[in-house]
């Protein structure tokens, strides 16, 4: 899990939990997921500490949301048994709502591990602690990535993001060059120089979802260019080597969803 733990005074949560909330919603933006739910889930029934507690963790967490000037609602007694929470729950392509991020105020467990800090009196004070995870269990967030994207990561995402295809052996030095070319950029990439045809080998990079299929010949070779394809079976023309990098670094900067076609 991409769990953490923060100390802080009680001073200090309205700017930790604000930072959290702008961190969140950019991460699941770029992820692909607009619609953001967030719920103030308060204390349950079964719980650690008095109501008094709770009820000044619960207040500043809805403090804090309001300050930060989103929209939430509430979710009563669905709060973790050590202290209330804010959830983030987004929607998925097929409609299913996942509760993902969360931050949870605890004024019990600093107390019970005896933890001080020296407060400005000079007078030792007990901490809050927030409980934070912005993705939750990572394997669970992948799984819902991939069913989001049904495997068409966008290029930023995709595990492999270019395939070098050669027509034919005559090609093959060309296209070991070309994905070198690419690796050195940065990019994921990978060379296919099966005798195969090239009809084939195309098919079998669409059918792994690879965004970009670079069809290389001795044209290309003899030209220093990509013939570029994509993964919904366009073409989109030849261009130089250097021009195809700009273009995939363009993607990856601005988290293009999907340019390269689902």
């Amino acid at each position: 899990q991409d769990d953490a733990h923060i100390f802080c005074t009680p001073d200090q949560v309205y700017g930790e939990v604000a930072a959290f909330c702008e961190l969140t919603q950019q991460t699941y933006r770029d992820f692909g997921f607009h619609e953001v739910i967030i719920k103030l889930s308060t204390k349950p029934e079964v719980r650690l500490g008095s109501d008094e507690i709770w009820d000044r963790g619960e207040q500043a967490l809805a403090d804090a949301l309001n300050r930060i000037g989103v929209k939430w609602e509430l979710n009563p007694g669905q709060g973790a048994f050590y202290g209330p929470k804010i959830e983030y729950n987004v929607r998925d392509c097929l409609g299913r709502m996942w509760q993902l991020g969360t931050i949870q105020i605890d004024y019990n467990m600093p107390e019970r591990l005896g933890a001080k800090y020296i407060g400005e009196d000079n007078q030792p004070h007990t901490p809050v602690m927030l409980h934070r995870a912005i993705c939750g269990s990572l394997e669970r967030f992948v799984g819902i990535l991939i069913e989001q994207y049904a495997g068409a990561f966008p290029l930023w995402l995709a595990p492999v993001q270019a395939v070098v295809a050669s027509v034919s052996e005559k090609s093959a030095a060309y296209a070991n060059s070309v994905r070198d070319r690419l690796a050195a950029a940065g990019l994921r990439v990978e060379a296919d120089n099966t005798a195969e045809k090239i009809g084939p080998k195309k098919h079998a990079a669409r059918k792994q979802k690879v965004p970009y299929i670079l069809v290389v010949g001795e044209q290309e070779a003899a030209a220093g260019t990509v013939n570029v394809n994509d993964r919904a079976g366009r073409t989109l023309g030849t261009e130089e080597v250097e021009a195809f990098i700009a273009r995939c670094r363009q993607e990856i900067e601005t988290k293009a969803i999907d340019p390269a076609g689902a």
